[in-house]
């Protein structure tokens, strides 16, 4: 089963997340995207890290999540988080911008294990003034989209409470 599972910052998405992972009793494989760009964000990562359960493996891939999540079989996967991987890939030149989003997809496409995406809601609030923000928003939206067609079911996270959304 796939499950994409969207809402604001601190809304449970994550607790959500590795409760299913727990839940599932299988081996989890944990996909983090984020990147220590400052010494806050440093923060951030070594909490995540010190907080999941020594026996779940962590891939740290803030770029090829279609190759990271490739051929995984008979495990429990979370990726997290889709708008930490937009950012990432949006600084890419526009073909590898383009290549990583469709090796995503495609990724996704042939998943036979149970998948949680994990990711920010980004389209409920005021339109950025910048270019580049704009772009970032209209990006995620556009794969948030894409990916929820895909999924099996779709969970919003509002204050820690789950939202099914679609569940087929």
């Amino acid at each position: 089963m796939l499950e994409l599972v969207i809402g604001g910052a601190r809304s449970g998405k994550s607790a959500y997340a590795e409760q299913c992972a727990t839940d599932s009793k299988l081996p989890v494989f944990y996909i983090a995207t984020a990147t220590a760009g400052d010494t806050e964000m440093q923060r951030r990562i070594a909490f995540h890290r010190n907080n999941r359960p020594q026996d779940w493996h962590t891939l740290e891939e803030p770029v090829c999540l279609g190759n990271a999540i490739t051929d995984l079989t008979d495990v429990f996967v979370i990726v997290d988080c889709l708008t930490l991987w937009m950012t990432n890939i949006l600084a890419l030149e526009l073909t590898r911008y383009e290549k990583e989003i469709t090796s995503f997809l495609c990724a996704v496409d042939k998943l036979e294990t149970p998948v949680i995406f994990v990711t920010n809601e980004t389209g409920m609030g005021v339109v950025p003034l910048g270019e580049e923000t704009r772009r970032f928003i209209d990006e995620t939206g556009r794969l948030h989209q894409r990916l929820a067609k895909r999924c099996h079911r779709v969970t919003q996270m509002i204050a820690g409470i789950e939202n099914r959304i679609k569940d087929e």
